[in-house]
């Protein structure tokens, strides 16, 4: 039996109200780079669609963008986890500080420059560098292993180190640090507090201004199913988002850790985590989305549905396997055991079953620069906001 569609495509027997919100979002985004100017109540009827029917086009409206203003190709991101000390205890991680049954790791710069060395050898383009918030590393030392990635190997160089000075920023922008993934995590103030005991979203966001003002390409996100969270808090996060015109935005699913105070509550699921993808596609068109590790971690096909949904990324692990157990933010995370070699393999399969390409090139942004506004002004502007 033939499926039933409107004129222009839509299937039949979706809410009129839900219908014109993504018809909204999906023509704008479709053809500008700045994406929709939708309101919450809008995001919030995305978020919440009623029947197959209507998640199955926002998933097919969301997929479309992405071929339009992205492409098909999939960047990949290597991540390296040099560090699991972390001077935060926050209540998700379970790299949190009070977890004593956590065997600590730190690779000194050598060993760094080898697993980079290996990484852009297996055709990776763009590098992470990921810790804990550990100051163990200083801002001078970390710069000259910047500036030996970028001079060697060519690649874009990524941090994800958490929230340090703006001297340290300063230090690895100058010496050709590309991009900053800081995620906020949930744009809720009072939740974000309960979650990281003595941190605060305000001091959150002025390291992403920060990072801003220093023409860093930046990353952040969220989690979808934090003890506490509502759809409402979803719609903050994605506003946030938007604000902030983040290059990348990471968006996954709460994983509990058994070491951690939130061991007893249930996790994000897939679907609620796909749609936030989605809607974050309609709002961000040109933004960089990653079939996040952690969708793949609860669902053997995770990364592919987030792939057919909006997302652009994917990043694999280069971590040397004997330090993979010990970076567990969540638990059961996926490729544990398995090499970069075999890694770079699999998820180049997982593409091209999916009819798409590997890109060959770093990755870079393509949004405008937007100006740069004073950290000050920007979280005056994050208030009124929310």
């Amino acid at each position: 039996m033939r499926e039933q569609t409107l004129e222009n495509g839509w299937r039949t027997g979706l809410r009129p109200e839900f219908l014109a919100a993504l018809e909204h979002a999906a023509a704008v985004s479709g053809s500008k780079d700045d994406g929709p100017d939708l309101d919450q109540e809008e995001i919030l009827l995305l978020l919440q669609p009623t029947t197959a029917d209507e998640q199955a086009e926002l998933f097919r409206a969301a997929d479309l963008v992405r071929a339009r203003q992205v492409g098909d190709e999939v960047h990949l991101r290597g991540i390296i986890e040099f560090s699991n000390y972390c001077r935060c205890d926050c209540a998700y991680c379970g790299l949190r500080r009070s977890n004593a049954k956590l065997k600590r790791y730190r690779l000194d710069y050598g060993e760094i420059w080898q697993i980079a060395g290996r990484a852009a050898a297996l055709g990776y383009r763009t590098l992470v560098l990921q810790s804990g918030e550990d100051p163990w590393y200083t801002g001078p030392d970390l710069a000259r292993l910047i500036g030996r990635i970028k001079r060697e190997l060519e690649v874009a160089v990524t941090l994800s180190l958490g929230e340090r000075s703006r001297e340290d920023y300063e230090c690895w922008r100058e010496a050709g640090a590309d991009r900053y993934l800081l995620k906020h995590e949930t744009a809720d103030p009072e939740l974000f507090a309960r979650l990281r005991p003595g941190c605060f979203l305000e001091e959150r966001l002025q390291c992403l201004f920060w990072l801003r003002e220093l023409s860093y390409q930046i990353g952040s996100g969220n989690m979808v199913g934090l003890p506490g969270q509502s759809v409402a808090t979803l719609v903050r996060d994605l506003l946030l988002l938007r604000e902030l015109d983040a290059e990348m935005v990471g968006i996954g699913p709460f994983i509990p850790h058994c070491d951690t105070p939130l061991a007893g509550n249930s996790g994000g699921s897939v679907t609620a985590t796909l749609r936030m993808v989605a809607v974050a596609r309609l709002l961000l068109p040109t933004t960089h989305l990653p079939a996040t590790t952690a969708l793949g971690s609860i669902d053997p096909e995770g990364r592919q549905k987030a792939l057919t949904c909006g997302a652009n990324v994917i990043m694999p692990n280069v971590t040397p396997v004997a330090y993979r157990p010990d970076y567990q933010i969540y638990p059961n995370k996926l490729c544990l055991g398995e090499e970069p070699e075999h890694c770079r393999g699999c998820v180049e399969g997982l593409i091209r079953a999916l009819g798409r390409t590997v890109a060959q090139d770093r990755g870079d942004s393509r949004k405008r620069k937007s100006e740069v506004r004073s950290p000050r002004s920007g979280l005056e502007g994050s208030r009124r906001s929310f």
